[in-house]
Parts: structure tokens; C-alpha cells; sequence
């Protein structure tokens, strides 16, 4: 693999290594080792089962953090795929394999762009620091969360954050998240009485009481969103009730919901409302909340600046700021008031059969980084 760019060798590397959530399957054994050449110093921040690692080069000055995860979804059949999924293989110039887009080509991208300019700025401004987890496809309990928790409890700073999430949708870098919406679900049961179903008044059936409910809060408004998200949005993703016989009416239904909400509401209000209209319609009925992170926003400023022109002077394309899409660990690390951006590959195949990104784009992605870097660090001592 000579002859690959130092971007796409690890890549490759990386990608060759079946972490499915949450193994790491010695990834980050392999980052960590390329950090301590350039003088970073390492943490080890396990927590349960989850390899995590926090690690900083740099004292003084702001502190921007690559933040991004190890692991990788399952592959699905492997009958399917192009490539073995775990055997990355660059065809007519496209990578396949899982990770490639989400997101082992970003960590890639972000350890050879530090390399690039520390070798440039050896004695650079302000501090770099990477947060690297292997629980962020899967419960994401011990992973990022956790490790945020214990930062700022001895009141470490993360002043700048990149997420190596691929944002990008038709070219590299023409989308930057700047934020992301709340998220928060219900697992809803409704009490009925079972009873047979050629003797309706002697039952309750659930489906039909809690189904003017559902409706409701299905064409319900919520909010108008505003200039950065989108309107508030609720959806049923599970429904079921019956015992598998036609005969009969069932005792209860379950029901799972979600809400992705602007920072127009909170998560207080909406649940609120919900428990407002199943009272009006006078169910019996219990809810269990899980609440996953609230809304966070990144307005223009020194970090996006530095971002657009990165962008801007690599592509030759001006980012569109957006805050669509589902969640990412950046809500976690948004709780220590950092600035958040998330910026990565095309997403057009992640989770998917034949995951797969351009491999040249995993090169530009990592020039992007060394500009952000650039713009925000470029130190007195500068290597030519």
C-alpha cells in the first residue's frame, strides 16, 4: 500500500479491523500510537466494556477537539457486498467497506491532518485534542457521554469541537451541521379489557381508543422551528397489540414515539402536551420517557469562519449551514458549552450494503482539517 496517500493507508488500515459497536478491534490502539509520535498525551478512559480515550497536545490557548468514533455497525449479509466488508478495496477510484463514510475515512482524515500541521507548526497556538470513542452506534451509554462527564468534572475546557460525522450529501464539504435537534421518545401503553370480538360491549378495545390520540399528536403543530431548525416532528416508529387470533379484542397496545425538537420547546413542554391530549381522550395508559439530548446550535463565528474558508480554499464550494438530520455525539459534548460542528464525507451510503466514499475526497477532507487548523492555530514557528 505504498503507493496510497498517507490518509488513505490508514483508512485502510482502520477500516481492515471488524469493530462492530462496540468493539474498537484495535483502532484506537493504532490512533493513540500515531498521536504519541507527535507529543500528544494520552488518557485511557474505559468505562463497562467501551474503549474510549481522551488525548491533548498543548497547555495554553483554546482547546479544539477532534471528536469521533471507532466502531461501526454491523455489515448485514456479507454475501451482498461488493468486497468483503472488512477487506476495504478501492475500485475505479471509490472505496468500499464498512466505515468508510461513517466514519474511520474522517478519523483518518483528522490524525493525518494534525500530522501535516504540527509537522508545520511544531510550536503552535492553543491546544488539539482528540476524543475518540466505540459506543457511539450502539447504546452510546459508556462512551462520549461518559467520558464528557468526567471532563467537566475537573473542569476541563473544550472551547472548538469537529465531529467526523459525514455531513456531506452530493459533494465533500458542501454540508456543515451546526447544530442538531433534540431527540426524546415514549414507549406509550394503553389499557383495554380483552373480551371477544363478536361481543364488543363487553370489551374495551386499546386500538380504537388510543387511535383519535395518535392521530392527534400526528397532526398536531408543534412549533414553527425558526431560523436554524426545522419545525418540531413527531413520529410513530413501533405500534402493536393482539394476541394473533381474530376472535379477539386485545387488553392493551404499545405504542413507541419520537420527537426531533427545536430549541423552540424543550423537553418538559412537549411531554406535557402529550400527556394533555392522552388525558383529553380520557385513556388509561402508561408512558416511560427516554430522553436522548437536547437541541444545540453553533451560530457563525470564529470556528465556522475558519471552517467556510477551509472548505471554500480546498473544494472550491461554499458550505450551506444546516441542522437536519438525527443526532450525533456532539449533542454530549455541546453540555460543556463547546462550540460544535460536525463535518465528514458524502452520507449517501452509510449503514449500508457496500458502504463506500471517493477516495480522493478522503484526501481533500484531510487538507480541510489542516486549513481549520491553520486558521485557527497557525503558530510562530512555521516549517515551510
Amino acid at each position: 500500500m505504498s503507493d496510497l496517500s498517507p490518509t488513505l493507508d490508514l483508512a485502510i488500515d482502520l477500516m481492515s479491523r471488524p469493530s462492530v459497536t462496540p468493539e474498537d478491534a484495535g483502532c484506537q490502539e493504532v490512533m493513540i500510537q500515531r498521536l504519541k509520535n507527535m507529543g500528544f498525551e494520552i488518557e485511557l478512559m474505559p468505562f463497562g466494556e467501551v474503549k474510549n480515550f481522551y488525548a491533548k497536545r498543548g497547555h495554553t490557548g483554546p482547546n479544539l477537539c477532534f471528536a469521533g468514533h471507532t466502531d461501526v455497525v454491523p455489515t448485514g449479509p456479507e454475501s451482498e457486498w461488493k468486497v468483503p466488508p472488512f477487506s476495504p478495496t478501492i475500485i475505479d477510484g471509490i472505496l468500499y467497506g464498512r466505515g468508510a463514510a461513517d466514519m474511520k475515512g474522517s478519523l483518518a482524515a483528522m490524525i493525518t491532518a494534525v500530522e501535516d500541521f504540527v509537522s508545520k507548526h511544531p510550536d503552535h497556538d492553543g491546544q488539539i485534542s482528540f476524543l475518540i470513542t466505540s459506543d457511539e452506534e450502539g447504546p452510546f451509554v459508556d462512551g462520549t457521554t461518559r467520558v464528557v462527564d468526567a471532563l467537566m468534572a475537573r473542569n476541563e475546557k473544550v472551547d472548538w469541537c469537529i465531529v467526523g460525522e459525514p455531513s456531506s450529501t452530493h459533494t465533500l464539504g458542501d454540508i456543515i451541521k451546526n447544530g442538531r435537534r433534540g431527540s426524546f421518545s415514549g414507549n406509550l401503553t394503553v389499557y383495554g379489557k380483552q373480551g371477544h370480538v363478536a361481543y364488543p360491549h363487553l370489551a374495551q378495545n386499546p386500538i380504537h381508543l388510543a387511535a383519535p390520540a395518535l392521530a392527534e399528536m400526528a397532526e398536531a403543530h408543534w412549533d414553527d422551528g425558526n431560523d436554524f431548525f426545522p419545525p418540531t416532528s413527531f413520529q410513530v416508529s413501533n405500534i402493536h397489540a393482539g394476541t394473533g387470533a381474530t376472535n379477539v379484542v386485545p387488553g392493551t397496545l404499545n405504542a413507541q414515539f419520537n420527537f426531533r425538537f427545536s430549541s423552540e420547546l424543550d423537553f418538559d413542554a412537549l411531554k406535557a402536551r402529550v400527556i394533555d391530549i392522552l388525558d383529553k381522550h380520557q385513556l388509561r395508559y402508561d408512558v416511560e420517557w427516554t430522553y436522548n439530548g437536547l437541541p444545540f446550535l453553533t451560530r457563525p463565528g470564529e470556528l465556522v469562519d475558519a471552517m467556510i474558508d477551509a472548505v471554500e480554499s480546498t473544494v472550491n464550494i461554499t458550505p450551506e449551514l444546516s441542522t437536519s438530520g438525527g443526532t450525533s455525539d456532539g449533542r454530549f459534548i455541546a453540555k460543556m458549552g463547546t462550540q460544535v460542528v460536525e463535518l465528514g464525507p458524502i452520507n449517501a451510503t452509510i449503514h449500508q450494503i457496500n458502504e463506500c466514499v471517493d477516495a480522493e475526497s478522503l484526501n481533500q477532507l484531510s487538507s480541510i482539517y489542516s486549513r481549520i487548523l491553520s486558521n485557527l492555530f497557525a503558530g510562530k514557528s512555521t516549517k515551510e
